[in-house]
């Protein structure tokens, strides 16, 4: 990369990441990198640092300049989720700092800010595409100009005891009446997280599926489903209270049982940084305890 040029976004953290929070600005100033940071961020960081004076504000995806190199994402993986909304269908590439817990999305360990940057910035890294879920409901867009999801899309009962009923049609095709507490529809990116923990499986980045997992079925036998993610998904919800909770990542609305949903793949994608010793299954052992025998802790 030519221009030292990023953008800088995060949400409130704890003073125990603080060194690791001062080295990076460390790193940043005495590499002449121009930075913008986001505004709600940047009022936190005053607070508890003392921040370059030359740092430029921005304050939505409309002020995100175009010509910056990468966005840094600090925090944990939801912090990369909100990242999401920043970049939309820009092509900037963003690269996570992991200051949270897991970190499958933010792979760089809040030790190797040094080493991971002077790689970035050397241009030693892959860019990893990843697949989006798109939303509508009635053919009218939800969450306003965010119904766009990289890990799922979910549906899941409101305000009440009793399961609900999900007709889903797939490509204009009954699939299933699902009764259930839910229903997640994920990305590969999303079936490390709430899909799996309902059992779903894992499924690798750049696969061309997604996965249509239940929330505790009633009917045992109603297994996850693999589908292509070229298909175009269509549920409509039975309730008792005639409403029904939809999430997009980390972004949730009450609905209307009225409101037939429309989930497809979204028109764009996103682009993760992954450098040369970071891969897809050595990320899997590490945060999933693979071949560790687990009566030794």
């Amino acid at each position: 990369m030519q221009e030292k040029t990023i953008a800088i976004y995060g949400r409130e953290f704890n003073a125990s990441v603080l060194p690791y929070v001062e080295q990076l600005f460390t790193y940043l100033r005495e590499n002449n990198v121009q930075v913008y940071v986001h505004s709600d961020f940047y009022n936190f960081l005053k607070k508890q640092v003392e921040c370059p004076s030359n740092w430029l504000l921005y304050y939505s995806h409309v002020d995100l300049p175009a010509n910056i190199s990468f966005l840094l994402s600090l925090g944990g993986d939801g912090t990369m989720l909100s990242a999401v909304s920043l970049v939309r269908d820009s092509g900037i590439p963003i690269a996570g700092i992991n200051f949270g817990r897991l970190g499958f999305l933010a792979a760089i360990h809040k030790t190797q800010i040094v080493q991971a940057l002077d790689a970035i910035f050397a241009g030693n890294f892959t860019l990893q595409k990843r697949d989006l879920l798109e939303v509508t409901g009635n053919d009218q867009k939800l969450f306003g100009e965010e119904n766009f999801a990289l890990n799922d899309i979910t549906v899941f009962r409101h305000d009440t005891s009793s399961m609900i009923t999900i007709n889903a049609v797939l490509n204009g095709e009954l699939l299933n009446a699902y009764w259930a507490d839910g229903i997640i529809i994920a990305t590969p990116t999303g079936s490390t997280a709430y899909s799996l923990s309902c059992g779903g499986p894992i499924m690798m980045p750049g696969s061309g599926n997604f996965v249509i997992t239940p929330i505790a079925p009633h009917n045992l036998n109603v297994r996850p489903i693999i589908i292509s993610a070229d298909s175009v998904l269509d549920l409509e919800i039975e309730s008792r209270t005639e409403k029904y909770i939809l999430s997009c990542d980390s972004k949730s609305e009450t609905v209307e049982t009225s409101i037939k949903l429309r989930i497809r793949r979204a028109p764009f994608g996103i682009n993760l940084i992954r450098l040369s010793e970071q891969s897809y299954f050595s990320t899997l052992r590490e945060k999933l305890l693979w071949g560790l025998d687990v009566r030794n802790y």
